[in-house]
């Protein structure tokens, strides 16, 4: 007999942003078939609760079933014993164990009615299944033998190493077909963002919003330690300049090498975009890779993941895509702990930073003004509503970078934001600085000077700013937009 639903489906915490996925989830009840998804992303991005966020709105029957963290002494054994013990649990069904994956999900399958719609979530399938290499076979079986004739169901797989996911399921030909959606899920956006400031978002300033983003950026695990009733300097403090903090411990458990053979690879190559962009040639001579495929295949899940970006932009100059393509660390929480928690880690277990005003620790307004950069570049799309493009198509948004130098030997260009439409290149410069004053409009001059353009497109110069704005900026006409950062939040 049944189990009455768990406390966990009927009672959620808040549930913030991801409106376009429940919409789109929802309007999978609507086939006359079930349907199998997949959900992927950096860990802390919101998988599993996307999941069961939908679940709890529209179905009537949610079982979800995660897979253990890999250590030293797991086995297969283990991953089944625990399948089924977490099956029971929810189901009131047998706890005898099984010997492999299809018996396993023939005992789901027993738990599924015809007659209510539900939902099944395996999660972390990666350390579910990999410890088997039949594994993706009998899921592929499970699927066509069992779950795909309930009309009723709902089938979600979600796991934050993407790539395993890919190779051993998606581009499995076995599955050619039977997915119906794949989703890897980004950052929230800045003003789904804010609301984790509830009732207190009113009557908190922008600037302690902006710099709480600028080390959490849109990643929602994160976002839920905040606490509104702190400042902005305490809620960084206790969540990352404290060995209790949730942000102090998180990278180490990421970049775990218990997560995978890459782990460890994968934190060096962070380590190394913290320090600035990278092409992936330059990040083979560094580790001393040949051509052998494994660095291409560690940069695509890193990408998967959110953490880096190789910012495909097209050349201003020719209008075709950017030939060589340069990896940035992307993950805002990455960058921040790599660049300023990491190199303290001696002095935060030695309680330095109790009773430190971070605002006065060295470089800490250089630090979070290439935060605020990073953020507001990773959430380009947003400011094309003030951009008033009319028609036309944005083409391109990405970060600019022109090392050669002229024939004079002057600098190279490096823009910020360069946003592309087939006759406008607009150049964002993005400032976070207490005040702000005319010497703004001498760098993006500077910058547009040295920004070759084809024949034919406009330069529009646009600032983004956090701030005090002086008067005679905007009253010089100069710049064709200037956007409050704070008009991101609403």
């Amino acid at each position: 007999m049944r189990k009455k639903q768990n406390q966990r489906f009927r009672n959620p915490v808040q549930f913030i942003g991801r409106r376009d996925y429940l919409e789109d989830l929802e309007s999978l009840w609507r086939k006359a078939t079930s349907s199998l998804i997949a959900c992927r992303g950096r860990r802390r991005i919101g998988k599993s609760t996307l999941i069961r966020e939908f679940a709890r709105r529209t179905a009537s029957d949610y079982i979800e079933i995660e897979g253990l963290p890999p250590d030293k002494q797991m086995t297969n054994q283990r991953q089944l014993d625990h399948f089924i013990e977490a099956l029971a649990a929810q189901t009131g069904t047998s706890k005898e164990p099984v010997s492999n994956w299809i018996e396993a999900f023939l005992r789901l399958d027993g738990q599924i009615d015809d007659e209510k719609r539900t939902v099944v979530l395996l999660d972390e399938v990666s350390w579910m299944g990999g410890y088997d290499v039949n594994y993706p076979g009998a899921l592929r079986t499970a699927w066509e033998r069992y779950f795909h004739r309930h009309p009723k169901l709902i089938v979600a797989v979600c796991g934050s190493v993407s790539t395993w996911i890919r190779e051993n399921i998606l581009d499995n030909t076995g599955f050619t077909g039977r997915f119906s959606r794949d989703y890897v899920l980004p950052e929230l956006t800045l003003s789904e963002c804010a609301e984790f400031w509830r009732g207190a978002k009113d009557r908190v300033s922008s600037r302690e919003i902006f710099d709480v983003l600028s080390v959490t950026g849109g990643v929602p695990r994160c976002l839920e330690e905040i606490d509104p009733g702190l400042s902005a300097e305490e809620n960084i403090r206790r969540m990352c300049f404290s060995t209790s903090g949730e942000l102090y411990k998180d990278f180490d458990a990421i970049f775990s090498p218990l997560f995978g053979a890459e782990a460890e690879l994968k934190r060096r190559i962070l380590v190394a975009l913290s320090d600035g962009p990278l092409s992936g040639a330059e990040l083979s001579a560094r580790f001393e890779f040949k051509r052998n495929g494994r660095m291409s295949s560690v940069l695509r899940e890193l990408k998967e993941g959110g953490f880096i970006s190789d910012d495909p932009g097209l050349n201003p100059a020719t209008g075709a895509d950017s030939r060589i393509g340069k990896y940035r660390l992307k993950d805002n929480y990455t960058r921040f702990y790599l660049k300023y928690v990491m190199p303290r880690k001696t002095q935060i277990e030695a309680g330095s930073f109790r009773f430190t005003s971070l605002g006065t620790l060295p470089a800490w307004n250089a630090v979070m003004g290439l935060q605020f950069e990073n953020l507001i570049v990773n959430n380009a799309m947003s400011l094309v509503p003030f951009l008033h493009l009319g028609n036309s198509i944005v083409e391109s948004a990405a970060p600019y970078r022109n090392a050669r130098r002229d024939a004079e030997g002057g600098k190279g260009c490096q823009i910020d934001l360069l946003i592309q439409t087939p006759m406008t290149a607009y150049v964002v410069e993005i400032k976070r600085k207490r005040e702000i004053d005319e010497s703004v409009i001498a760098e993006v001059q500077g910058r547009l000077s040295r920004l070759p353009l084809r024949k034919g497109m406009s330069p529009r110069p646009v600032l983004v700013y956090e701030g005090e704005l002086a008067p005679s900026v905007e009253g010089s006409g100069y710049f064709d937009a200037i956007i409050p950062a704070s008009k991101l939040l609403v």
